[in-house]
Formats: C-alpha cells, sequence, structure tokens
C-alpha cells in the first residue's frame, strides 16, 4: 500500500513540475503561497490544508450546514420535511449572518423561519386531522383555513347539474336546496364534492340558496395540492365521498322501497273497488 501511495505521489509531483513551467500556473502558485520552483505534491495538499484551517470558521461551518440543509429541501418529496429542513436552513443561515455581521442575511432568515414554522403547523395540523378523520371524525374545521369565504343571496343558484365545477362548498349559515331531489342543507353542510372525482368533473346535482347565508369554498387544484403534500388527506377524502354515496344510495332505496309499496297497494285497492262494484 505503502509503494502504490509513493509512486502516487511521485506521478503527481512529476505533474505539478511540468504544469509549473507554465507562467500563469506559476502566478497561481504565487498567490496561494507556493513556491514554483519548490513544487511537490506534498507541499501542495500540505498548503491547502492551511488554507483550509485558515478559512473555515464558525460563521462559514455554519453558512456550509446551512447550505447543505437548503439543498437537502430540493429533494424532498412532501412538505412536512420540506418546511423542517427549510427551519434548520434557516437557523444556520441566521446565525452564519450574527457571526459574519451579514445583517441582510440575518434578517432575511429571520423573516423566512416564522413562514416556515407556520406553514408546518398548518402541515401538521392537517396531518393530524385527516387522521382523525381517517378514524370516523367527519368534520371540517380543520379544512377552514385553507377556505374563501363567499356569501349568496336568496334565489341565487350555486351550480347546476351538467356544469363544470373546480370548487368544493362548505355552508355557514343560510339555507340551500338540492332542487332535483329536494334536500335542504342546512349549516354544516358539504355539498360539490363528488364533482372533484366524477368524469370529467361535472356537477351532479343543482343547489340554489333559498334563505341568504355564507359559504367556505376551495378549489379542487387546492384540494390535490393538499393531497399531494400530505397524503393522509387521501384517508378523509375517501371517508368524506363514502359517506355521501351511502346517504344517496339509502335514499334510493327508500324511495325504490316507497315505489314497491305503491306498487303492492294498487291492485288491493283495485280488487276493492271491483268487489264494491260486484
Amino acid at each position: 500500500m505503502k509503494s502504490v501511495y509513493l509512486d502516487l505521489t511521485s506521478i503527481l509531483s512529476r505533474a505539478l513540475e511540468r504544469a509549473s513551467e507554465n507562467l500563469s500556473f506559476n502566478k497561481l502558485l504565487v498567490q496561494i503561497g507556493i513556491d514554483p520552483s519548490n513544487i511537490t505534491f506534498d507541499a501542495v495538499v500540505q498548503r491547502l490544508l492551511d488554507i483550509v484551517v485558515t478559512h473555515v470558521n464558525v460563521a462559514s461551518m455554519c453558512a456550509l450546514v446551512g447550505a447543505g440543509f437548503y439543498a437537502a429541501t430540493m429533494l424532498m418529496r412532501t412538505m412536512v420535511p420540506l418546511r423542517v429542513f427549510g427551519i434548520v436552513s434557516a437557523l444556520f443561515f441566521m446565525a452564519y449572518g450574527a457571526f459574519a455581521g451579514a445583517i441582510s442575511t440575518f434578517l432575511m432568515y429571520l423573516l423566512l423561519l416564522p413562514i416556515n414554522s407556520w406553514r408546518l403547523y398548518q402541515m401538521r395540523n392537517l396531518v393530524k386531522r385527516a387522521r382523525i378523520a381517517a378514524q370516523g371524525d367527519l368534520s371540517m374545521d380543520w379544512l377552514k383555513p385553507f377556505m374563501n369565504q363567499r356569501a349568496y343571496r336568496q334565489g341565487d343558484v350555486l351550480f347546476r347539474k351538467g356544469q363544470p365545477a373546480n370548487e368544493m362548498y362548505l355552508t355557514v349559515t343560510g339555507k340551500f336546496l338540492v332542487t332535483e331531489i329536494g334536500v335542504e342543507l342546512p349549516p354544516g353542510r358539504l355539498m360539490g364534492e363528488l364533482g372533484f372525482i366524477t368524469p370529467n368533473n361535472k356537477r351532479t346535482q343543482t343547489v340554489e340558496c333559498i334563505e341568504s347565508g355564507e359559504v367556505l369554498t376551495i378549489t379542487y387544484d387546492r384540494l390535490l395540492e393538499i393531497y399531494f403534500e400530505n397524503p393522509e388527506f387521501g384517508y378523509y377524502f375517501l371517508r368524506l365521498t363514502s359517506d355521501r354515496l351511502i346517504q344517496n344510495i339509502a335514499r334510493l332505496e327508500g324511495i325504490i322501497e316507497q315505489n314497491k309499496v305503491k306498487l303492492q297497494a294498487e291492485p288491493q285497492a283495485t280488487r276493492h273497488e271491483i268487489g264494491s262494484k260486484v
């Protein structure tokens, strides 16, 4: 092993000797503190080590670590680890700014720190709520911070059956009517979520405002962002749509049962009428 190292050293030393014949290369060697007339591989390595030891300090190490964490954020596939690495990176860059006296760098990452922290809190809360929803809680409170408020007056139509769908609604105040089936939606009810999963994103019913009120809305694009940022959200939405489909199936079964009762009652009434005439 030692002979191999010596051979490598001698080869590199000869290469450096040939390179030292170039005038511009000699100037570079002089600038970094190496004597062009006495250049060896060991001398170059030792000089580079001296430069590293001389220039590496707490500030530069903080900047190096911060840059490493910042580069790692580019490899994150989900938002929670991305925000965590972003916070750690901001802390190290703040330390660099403090030790190096770079006030602009310190202030910039000081402003980024609460932004990343707040978004991390929102994402963690979203994951927590989604996991609870997967176990049976279908509350929409956790999604409200991501929704926008909108007001409707009596007689306004929110959407019609067959129209393109691009957002979901949550009733806050007022009353709304699903006209095709005559179902009234009080505050706290979700509507328009099935358009998110139907082919071509078409509305399946018409909803009209029958008492002035307000709703919260969220676009399907934002729902997709939340889903890809937090796959746990898929559990929540699966439970949500399944619950609505089960309600629709129960409603249809009730209508079918009522029709069966009517069909069974009609022959009996007909026989009774015939018997009374006889």
